[in-house]
């Protein structure tokens, strides 16, 4: 076996990172395994053996996982609320900038195996890399203790997201969102918004958002500024949704 440049494998330390101790630490030591480690590790013709070592079947597993955990957290806390409203507060918890925050505080970074070219090119504060062995430690983790295992860590793992989680702050989110990978998709600047007016007295105070990107330009308004900006990105949204349909 050749040997590569990785980071603490002390297992032991990561467990109390994690919360969690394993019966089987070989399943944590995949879960933390870059495919750039398994493949630098095996030699040349046993492409194989590399994939039995890394973990990216992990994070596909760990994936499933988590949807499933935090779909019945949102089911049991938020009762009223629509479907559409509990599918973008789970975008939300799911997303790759939310799972790399969460595995920043847990220092996982540290613990994960890369090769040499990835190690040299920063992989350690990649936030896809982060989120991506985020999940490969949440299936680990499942495949050791079940589902009950899994749901405790990701309560815990997440509970800043979790906690401060609410349909008003996912749809804001959602539509100013989905706007900005719009334009990015048709490589275009991201869209600026400004304050163009705001009236009314003061407990009663109404914003009015232009949002502008380009090609064109729309107004939202609302009590708040990103209730105004919400609105905006939404009407934006639907002009281009009628440009391209025209």
């Amino acid at each position: 076996m050749k040997k590569s440049s990785h980071a603490s494998t002390d297992l032991a330390a990561l467990e109390q990172s994690l919360a969690y101790h394993f019966s089987d630490r070989a399943l944590l030591e995949r879960a933390i395994t870059h495919r750039s480690w398994a493949h630098e590790s095996v030699s040349p013709g046993h492409e194989e053996e590399a994939r039995r070592l890394h973990n990216e079947v992990f994070e596909f597993v760990g994936d499933s996982v988590l949807g499933l955990v935090v779909a019945d957290y949102l089911f049991q806390t938020y009762e009223d609320v629509t479907e559409g409203e509990l599918s973008r507060m789970k975008h939300r918890l799911v997303s790759a900038p939310t799972l790399a925050k969460a595995a920043e505080r847990l220092s996982l970074g540290e613990f994960l195996r890369f090769g040499r070219g990835e190690e040299k090119t920063g992989g350690r504060s990649k936030a896809a890399l982060l989120a991506d062995a985020f999940e490969a430690v949440l299936a680990a983790i499942f495949f050791d203790g079940g589902y009950s295992a899994a749901q405790d860590f990701v309560h815990s793992a997440l509970s800043e997201e979790l906690d401060s989680v609410d349909p008003e702050a996912a749809a804001a989110a959602d539509y100013k969102t989905l706007l900005q990978e719009k334009l990015q998709a048709a490589q275009g600047d991201p869209p600026q918004y400004e304050v163009i007016e705001t009236d009314g007295p003061p407990h009663r105070r109404i914003f009015h958002v232009e949002v502008r990107w380009q090609g064109g330009s729309v107004r939202g308004q609302g009590r708040t500024i990103k209730a105004a900006e919400t609105l905006a990105a939404r009407k934006a949204l639907k002009q281009m949704e009628e440009t391209v349909g025209s």
